[in-house]
């Protein structure tokens, strides 16, 4: 995950810019815990990423897609 944040606040330039993907992945891993997501979990994650005016790399909005599905599934 660590990677993830260097990417996160480099792609946003700003410092609160990790806790709020974080916070943003932890609402995808409940919601997907509730049966609430279907859709793919990099799309939901680049959609709210997006609405909160996040932007970040494809590449680690995957990495982090991967991350959450296996800690949902625990």
């Amino acid at each position: 995950m660590k990677d993830f944040e260097s990417d996160a606040a480099e792609a946003t330039a700003s410092p609160d810019a990790v806790g709020a993907v974080e916070h943003i992945a932890e609402e995808v891993r409940e919601d997907i815990r509730l049966g609430h997501v279907e859709d793919d979990v990099s799309h939901v994650l680049k959609e709210r990423l997006d609405e909160a005016g996040l932007h970040v790399r494809p590449d680690s909005i995957d990495d982090l897609a991967e991350d959450v599905e296996n800690d949902a599934s625990r």
